[in-house]
């Protein structure tokens, strides 16, 4: 971006904070005397109409990534209740524009383990990160596509670990995805026995040869600390070992070890601590054997840590960075009350108070921004290279956290990122995105008027100082992205 459009971005700002537009600026005239060229790409789309983000808009932005053209026109007609119900239900939905789309990343979904080794591990994961960011952008199960985003982070693997440069498309295609919006008892005990999460964090290593030797505890405190019971969740370093015996003797075959069923896992019982475990205040017999990961899940899905963390994170994603007491009681009770089940603990999360009067306070975060700008301008793209490097460039490229931790909730990890937003919003107005497209006249013929753009884009009418500063920048619409209020939601 050079130094005269980061001053006229600036300047727009300070006339009137979060503006509106779309185009060039000699198009603005145009749109303001109702001259539209021919091109009509777009089926005509309602926009919202008050002054303040409704419901409709408030829902669309926190179960998606972003409302599309017509989305908010759909939503009206059916009502946010039926709208929610579908998007928990993603089986009900038909998706096969998307399943189009992405079958073409044959690796993906029907490659077995052993064939996924033979292939090159960049051409895995820019594969992956390809059908990642086309799933976001053309799926209509959004809520489910934002659940594999969350989950994701929260039992995150670094591909570029050993063997999970070629295993991580199976920790996506079979424990992440079939699990995101179902039983979270189910979700843990797939994540625990993936082949990926076994390489990740050691657990083929954990292993019992003699009696004197110490099991490997890099999973279990993960387990413990991250992915259930969180920081503060009332386990010891006691727990920590305890778990860790329970969890020896699962393996999975190595590429480098391995001639036959590379990537398969294997329950070793000559390699398990088969004695008495105590974990939790629960007395774990002995002789159990692949049984003792059957306790030790059972244990942590009726612990109340299990819960709140869960509640917490979930509410950090949907609600609020800091949610309140009141919902966090809520959605824990929902989690425990349904036995874990992720659908019925987020219908309690988007009915609660809280949800509802958090209208737009949420920062996006990179990808969330990203994907909320192509899919509001109906933007095409071959999700490649030129495209993930502005991801990379804002921090947030799929499948690249090195921690077992994922990328952050908080927003401010991400408030560093905001040169290189603007940038991508001038980038891809400008069309210098090589193998992405929008065209911004056809989007603002299905809309009408600009002003009815302008409330597509943000969820809400411009204020009259907006329409205002529309005029007065060179890529009103790109300007808009870059703007204060779109960064939110």
């Amino acid at each position: 971006m050079t130094d005269s459009t980061r001053r006229l971005f600036l300047q727009g700002a300070a006339a009137g904070g979060a503006l509106v537009g779309i185009g060039a600026f000699s198009a603005v005239s145009r749109w303001l005397a109702g001259e539209w060229d021919n091109a009509d790409d777009f089926s005509a789309f309602a926009t919202p109409t008050s002054t303040e983000i409704d419901a409709i808009s408030h829902m669309l932005h926190r179960t998606s990534f972003g409302p599309r053209p017509g989305d908010y026109q759909r939503v009206q007609a059916m009502g946010v209740e039926a709208y929610l119900e579908e998007q928990l239900h993603p089986e009900r939905i038909d998706d096969s524009t998307a399943a189009r789309i992405t079958s073409r990343y044959e690796d993906l979904s029907v490659r077995p383990i052993g064939e996924l080794l033979e292939r090159a591990p960049a051409d895995l994961l820019d594969q992956m990160t390809r059908d990642k960011i086309q799933r976001s952008l053309c799926s209509q199960r959004q809520l489910l596509e934002v659940m594999v985003d969350f989950w994701s982070d929260h039992f995150n693997i670094d591909p570029s670990k050993g063997d999970a440069r070629w295993l991580k498309v199976h920790d996506d295609r079979e424990v992440i995805r079939p699990h995101a919006l179902g039983s979270f008892a189910a979700l843990l005990r797939a994540s625990a026995t993936s082949p990926a999460m076994l390489w990740y964090l050691d657990g083929r290593v954990n292993r019992r040869r003699n009696p004197e030797d110490q099991p490997n505890e890099n999973y279990a405190r993960e387990l413990l600390e991250l992915h259930t019971m969180g920081v503060g969740g009332g386990y010891s370093q006691h727990d920590v070992m305890e778990v860790a015996r329970c969890l020896t003797g699962w393996t999975v075959r190595e590429r480098k070890r391995h001639g036959f069923a590379v990537g398969k896992v294997e329950f070793r019982r000559d390699l398990h601590d088969d004695e008495k475990k105590h974990v939790l205040g629960h007395d774990i017999p002995a002789g159990l054997g692949a049984g003792d990961l059957e306790r030790v899940i059972d244990i942590l899905m009726h612990h109340p840590a299990t819960a709140r963390h869960l509640a917490k994170k979930l509410c950090q994603r949907f609600v609020s960075e800091s949610p309140t007491e009141a919902i966090l009681t809520a959605v824990a009770q929902s989690f425990s009350r349904s036995g874990g089940q992720i659908r019925e603990t987020l219908r309690t999360l988007f009915h609660h108070a809280d949800f509802v009067s958090s209208r737009g306070t949420m920062i996006k975060r990179p990808y969330h921004f990203v994907l909320s700008a192509l899919r509001a301008t109906g933007a095409e793209t071959d999700a490649g290279p030129p495209l993930q490097n502005y991801l990379l460039r804002m921090g947030h490229a799929p499948f690249q956290f090195p921690t077992p931790d994922g990328y952050p909730l908080e927003a401010q990890p991400w408030m560093g990122t905001l040169l290189w937003r603007w940038r991508f919003a001038l980038d891809l107005v400008s069309g210098d995105i090589k193998g992405t497209s929008l065209s911004a006249d056809s989007l603002l013929r299905a809309a009408g008027e600009w002003p009815k753009l302008a409330a597509h884009l943000l969820g809400r009418q411009p204020t009259e100082e907006e329409k205002t500063a529309a005029a007065q920048v060179p890529l009103p619409l790109a300007f808009v992205l870059a703007s204060p209020a779109f960064q939110f939601c």
